[in-house]
């Protein structure tokens, strides 16, 4: 079975813990970026084949979950992305990307896992590049 690596922006070190415990016991690969810059920068160099992005919206830097969602669809319309928040919930119809997955914080893990499988399941097969 291949492993399916989820990006996930956190910049909770706490938060980051309990994530990649939860989605390691999923069965995901999960990498960690502490900001929106970090990530945007690590999902346009794609060095790695990122399936999901897990994204907390108030982040450090100037670059919050609303816009690294907003990056990833530019490259792939099809992206699955699951936001976190605990305060801006309501900001989900107008800032979220369509198809994606909210998470109001605090949220049980095994939450996080069948989000994930459920937008896995739903996107489209992608055909390999390169």
């Amino acid at each position: 079975m291949q492993t399916v690596l989820v990006l996930v922006i956190e910049d909770d070190p706490e938060v980051q813990a309990i994530l990649d415990d939860a989605l390691c016991e999923g069965g995901y690969e999960p990498a960690l970026a502490a900001s929106g810059e970090e990530a945007v920068t690590l999902l346009k160099g794609r060095k790695l084949p990122y399936r999901a992005l897990v994204t907390d919206i108030n982040l450090l830097g100037r670059i919050d979950g609303w816009e690294v969602a907003k990056q990833a669809r530019e490259m792939d319309p099809h992206f699955p992305v699951i936001y976190m928040t605990g305060a801006a919930a309501d900001q989900w119809p107008s800032h979220g990307v369509p198809n994606s997955v909210l998470l109001r914080k605090p949220f049980a893990p095994a939450q996080l896992v069948t989000a994930i499988s459920t937008l896995l399941n739903a996107a489209e097969p992608v055909a390999p590049t390169g």
